[in-house]
């Protein structure tokens, strides 16, 4: 009983710490670039593709969103400009979501605040 209960203390801390750095990036982030948390983690993991282009399938499979937020953000995200979407050539049924230039800018500018609010929190 007691190691089920240091567990869950232990579950319940990393939540915690979670938490309270995920705010303050979501905070950060929308003050001084207008993204929210899961607009850059979006533009950071085309980014991290190669020709910074993925399949929406595949985008999704690596975040934490779902496939309907994920479809929602990457809307906002074309709406902004910093996005497009287009279907896949080999299977009509799937989409393509590239980083335009204005995106690979803005993560530029919004990268160097997510280094150093995790540098705060988690150093």
């Amino acid at each position: 009983m007691e190691a089920e209960l240091t567990l869950i203390k232990q579950w319940h801390g990393l939540l915690s710490s979670y938490n309270e750095v995920a705010s303050h990036l979501e905070r950060e982030l929308q003050e001084l670039h207008g993204l929210s948390l899961s607009d850059f983690e979006t533009l950071d993991r085309l980014r991290s593709r190669e020709h910074d282009k993925c399949r929406m399938q595949h985008l999704a499979s690596d975040m934490y969103l779902s496939q309907s937020a994920l479809s929602r953000t990457v809307a906002r995200l074309e709406k902004s400009g910093f996005v497009e979407r287009s279907l896949c050539q080999d299977d009509r049924r799937g989409v393509y979501v590239e980083l335009t230039d204005a995106g690979r800018e803005r993560h530029a500018e919004a990268s160097a605040t997510h280094l150093a609010v995790l540098a705060e929190h988690l150093k």
